[in-house]
């Protein structure tokens, strides 16, 4: 009996423990482990009250917003069972993938650069990690173990992907090649194509196939440029992030040196002449939160950028306001701004350091007067590119595929525009494209969403 009633005091009191933080304690507003904004109390209306809208909203804010959310979901994490995700195995045992000797690790010579940029050399994976491999969350492969912890997405494509994407190239250089501008395609595979260990890669397919068949749909007008090969010449180097799905602003530099090359500009090496560099520590991205497996957390890495010297530079931004599906509900006024944005060591945002984001259309205007001026359209993978380029264009304008209202002709005319590069990692490649073409004949100032309920000016409903 006495046992008993010790049991009913101490579940009493974690109740009341738990009471007391959920309806006390300040409620989360940000989850840096989903990378997401939570829930807020809902505005109370007539009408959602009287269709029910109104509690259910209340409900979902209060489970959404809970105090100390994070911390909660990683003790979870902690505790959670480990088995139930899945292992490699070969019969009875768990492969154990060695690192590869530093003598064989990728150079420049084994991956060389040939003299038609579409005849891309198959990699050979010499860089694994000294762990054991399992997937976790949403197909997520965790390799290595302790500091050494990266995750990959796994890739489901194939060489009959991306279609539409190749179209768009086509397109662009039809409309704007005749006038002498130059179109450029930047294919960028992700962290999986070069880290994924040979015995775990029946959870993930290879992306150069997908890589190689746009490549081969492509006029011979469109300019490759072979991100790939300048990629998996330094694989060894921290050209991805172990933590994000992004490659890291390294991988970033490599390959707009190989579009430096590819559109016959000047290029800077990251010298301390040239650049300065910086460091974020403690970050840990957006994998952690994919995932859901507290070794990503465990394992924090630097997040290094560089920024450019001697060069000056100003930048403007025309940003964009967007619903909950991220679709554009209104365009703001153009106004000026830093490109390289301040985050503290510790910050899950530290990958927005560049421009702040993607929701916005972006001019920089550089001191390097050479006539050339480039148009990058990307997803987020290539916000990093255009730092490496300031001592390259006298304009660079970025554009995200997802955020654009304008007439692309118009735009590009307008601003006068000498290369245009259309950049994708192969994720978006695969089955993105038909927006590009769409952009060619928008008139200026489309808005295709609509806004949020909250958003909305609140008055009598027509009858």
């Amino acid at each position: 009996m006495k046992r008993t009633y010790i049991y009913l005091i101490i579940v009493l009191g974690l109740y009341a423990a738990f009471t007391l933080v959920f309806t006390t304690f300040p409620r989360s507003t940000f989850s840096e482990l989903e990378k997401r904004e939570l829930a807020t109390f809902p505005k109370l209306t007539l009408e959602d009250l009287s269709q029910g809208k109104f509690t259910s909203n209340v409900s979902r804010w209060f489970s959404d917003s809970e105090p100390f959310r994070d911390k909660f979901m990683a003790l979870s994490m902690l505790f959670s069972d480990r088995t139930k995700l899945r292992m490699f195995k070969s019969g009875e045992e768990q492969i154990k993938f060695h690192a590869a000797d530093s003598k064989t690790a990728a150079n420049p010579d084994e991956m060389p650069q040939t003299a038609d940029p579409k005849d891309i050399k198959d990699y050979t994976n010499n860089v694994t990690a000294d762990a054991n491999a399992k997937v976790a969350n949403h197909g997520i492969i965790i390799v290595g173990e302790g500091n050494n912890v990266r995750a990959l997405m796994a890739y489901g494509g194939g060489p009959e992907g991306g279609s539409m994407y190749a179209k768009a190239c086509n397109e662009y250089y039809k409309a704007f090649g005749p006038s002498g501008v130059k179109v450029y395609c930047m294919l960028v595979p992700t962290a999986g194509e070069f880290y994924t260990p040979n015995a775990a890669r029946e959870a993930t397919k290879s992306e150069l196939p997908t890589i190689k068949a746009i490549h081969d749909r492509l006029d011979d007008s469109v300019i490759v440029v072979n991100a790939y090969s300048a990629l998996a010449a330094h694989v060894k180097e921290n050209i991805y992030l172990r933590t994000d799905h992004h490659w890291a602003p390294l991988g970033a530099y490599y390959a707009a040196q190989a579009f430096a090359k590819a559109a016959g500009v000047p290029f800077r090496d990251l010298s301390a002449a040239n650049y300065e560099k910086k460091v974020i520590h403690g970050y840990v991205g957006s994998m952690y939160g994919y995932s859901r497996d507290i070794s990503v957390k465990e394992a924090p890495e630097d997040f290094v950028f560089w920024v450019p010297k001697g060069v000056t530079y100003t930048t403007s931004y025309i940003s964009y306001k967007t619903n909950k599906s991220y679709q554009v509900v209104a365009e703001r006024p153009k106004v000026m701004g830093n490109f390289f944005y301040d985050y503290p060591d510790g910050s899950g945002g530290a990958y927005c350091t560049f421009m702040g984001g993607d929701t916005k259309i972006t001019h920089i205007n550089t001191s390097t007067k050479n006539g050339r001026r480039m148009l990058i359209i990307k997803d987020s993978f290539g916000n990093p590119i255009p730092s490496f380029l300031f001592y390259s264009f006298e304009d660079i304008h970025v554009v995200d595929y997802r955020y654009f209202t304008k007439n692309m002709k118009k735009y590009v005319q307008d601003n006068k525009i000498t290369d245009i590069v259309l950049f994708a990692e192969i994720f978006r490649a695969y089955a993105k494209g038909g927006e590009l073409i769409d952009y060619l004949t928008q008139p200026d100032g489309t808005i295709k969403g609509e806004p949020d309920d909250d958003d909305k000016p609140q008055g009598k409903k027509k009858r």
